[in-house]
Formats: structure tokens, sequence, C-alpha cells
């Protein structure tokens, strides 16, 4: 049924996947403040200067967030075959690793050898909403298997 908790920690991987989506994921800005580098789910950009700077597409962070978003939006659905759920909420925990590693690898790789190396950048409102979804997706699966355990539990009391 739509209201079990489940439920609700499934529009919370949603709704985090969209946060991740809608706001820039990373910021670094140099000690002097003329370079700058950003990291949202559609580009990785490297202000230079004023004028100069480099901006590197990362559309496949944006299609992961989307899976993901549509995935979890469609296990809400299933609530009548949970084994069917619980296997959607294990592909959306893999679909998400993958992309909070390609979020490392750009924020701890990629990125610091473009400028100032000792500084980190800072995590912005759209990774958080990723780990928001991530333990969500967690949780949810979490209670679709106590459910499942619960029914399974019932019918050999029958």
């Amino acid at each position: 049924m739509l209201q079990r908790i489940q439920t609700v920690f499934l529009a919370l991987t949603v709704i985090g996947m969209g946060i991740f989506l809608a706001f820039p994921l990373w910021t670094k800005v140099a000690v002097e403040g003329e370079q700058r580098a950003d990291l949202t789910a559609i580009k990785l950009t490297h202000q230079v200067n004023a004028v100069q700077s480099n901006v590197q597409p990362v559309y496949y962070l944006i299609i992961l967030g989307i899976l993901v978003a549509g995935v979890a939006a469609y296990a809400i659905f299933q609530f009548k075959n949970r084994v069917l759920q619980s296997a959607l909420c294990a592909v959306n925990s893999i679909l998400m690793t993958i992309i909070m590693g390609l979020v490392i690898y750009f924020t701890f790789y990629k990125t610091a050898k473009l400028f100032d190396p000792n500084l980190p950048g800072s995590y912005e409102i759209g990774f958080y909403g990723l780990v928001g979804a991530m333990l969500a997706n967690v949780f949810a699966n979490r209670f679709i298997r106590k459910d499942e355990r619960e029914v399974q539990q019932s019918k050999r009391f029958r």
C-alpha cells in the first residue's frame, strides 16, 4: 500500500536526487580568488580568470541521477510485489554508489591538479542531496524486507 513507511523513504530518494540534479555539487575557490572550479550534475567548470574558462560536460551524472529518480518513483508503485521493490532498491544502491564514486573522482583527482592542490574545496547542497537519497534508499529497502518477512511469517502461521 502507498501509505507504508517505505513509500515515504522512496519519495525522499526521489526528492534527494532532484536536489542532486538541481543544485551545485562542489565548489573550490583559489586563495587569491581568481580561479574557481564548480561541479554540477551537468558540467565541471574551471574559471581560470575573468575571461577564460574551461567547461567539461559530465552528462552521465545527470543521466544516472534521472535514472535513479525514475527507478525510485517506479518502485513506489510496486508495493504489491515487495521482492521486485527490494530488487529495484538494490539497483538504485548500485547506481548511487557509481554516482558517488564519480563525484569523488572529480572532486579529489580531476580538479585537485587544477590549482591549489592543498585546498580541498567544499561540498554543496547537491552532494548532500545525493547522500540523503542514499540513506533514504537504504531505509526503504530495510522496511521493504521487514514487510516481506512479516508477510512470510503470517503465511506460515495459517
